[in-house]
């Protein structure tokens, strides 16, 4: 016979015996550990090439098998969240916005919660946020934490702008509507800082056509934005007017009405850095 068949057939019929192992009043090997079989017979009459057993998990090997089996799902998981954010993401800061780093004081932070929470009524029924409010207000990262938490879950969420968005669709004339088509296939958009983008005619078309192009996929859309309701509800133009008619159908307006977390922190920073400077100076 083959050797190397040989040594297979061993390893699919034999059982290994450790040293505390023994054989039972069946004359099947047990685990010296758990005292559970690490054999078991055939059916009666029944033989493979003239063996009577087959090798059988005991609780330590089961325990074992399953400990590897999770740690490699563990690991599994781990990649994939790992790409997601690297495709995801168009600033690796943005990994770091999630509810665990929240400083709490964000009054809406319940809201973009409870979006993760019932994330599948979300998409079924295709319900978008807009978060508005004063610069510093902490909407960009309420969106950031969304991203995060439902990416951790291994959702596919692009968290972009239209600054970021109108530079590649410049440099990608002839893959224009792939472009866009590839936005529209993730199960969450969010457009960051909507509003900044320059407002030429070229522009504006194009963040129509990304919207529009949302819009007719059926799938959700959040976004962050300067602009005031006020604003959004009376645009200055025709231009203007159909893309915020398209944000204000697609997006519930949710006001942010935090503090400026951005001002806090510089000063804070600055404070600290004049800490550091003047007991530098005593010594």
């Amino acid at each position: 016979m083959n050797t190397d068949f040989t040594t297979m057939l061993d390893d699919i019929t034999n059982t290994t015996a450790e040293p505390q192992d023994y054989t039972g009043e069946d004359g099947l090997l047990y685990c010296g550990k758990c005292h559970k079989a690490k054999e078991a017979y055939f059916p009666e009459g029944m033989k493979l090439f003239g063996r009577d057993r087959h090798p059988a998990e005991c609780d330590c090997q089961r325990a074992a098998r399953e400990e590897r089996e999770a740690a490699e799902q563990r690991r599994k998981h781990l990649d994939t969240v790992e790409n997601l954010k690297r495709r995801g993401f168009t600033d690796t800061t943005m990994r770091k916005w999630n509810f665990e780093n929240d400083n709490g004081r964000n009054p809406q932070t319940d809201t973009a919660r409870s979006y993760v929470a019932r994330w599948e009524e979300m998409k079924e029924k295709n319900y978008g946020l807009l978060f508005w409010g004063r610069v510093g207000t902490g909407k960009s990262y309420l969106a950031g934490c969304i991203a995060n938490a439902l990416m951790e879950q291994e959702i596919p969420v692009c968290m972009t702008n239209f600054a970021l968005i109108l530079n590649d669709l410049a440099a990608t004339f002839e893959g224009r509507n792939e472009y866009i088509s590839r936005l529209c296939r993730y199960p969450l958009l969010i457009l960051d800082d909507f509003g900044m983008e320059r407002g030429t005619e070229y522009g504006l078309e194009q963040v129509y056509n990304v919207i529009d192009s949302r819009y007719r996929s059926e799938k959700p859309l959040i976004i962050t934005t300067n602009l005031s309701l006020d604003e959004l509800n009376n645009p200055p133009d025709t231009a203007h007017k159909r893309i915020y008619d398209r944000v204000i159908e697609m997006c519930t307006p949710v006001c942010c009405t935090g503090e400026n977390f951005r001002r806090e922190k510089a000063q804070a920073k600055m404070k600290q850095m004049k800490e550091l400077l003047a007991e530098r100076s005593r010594l």
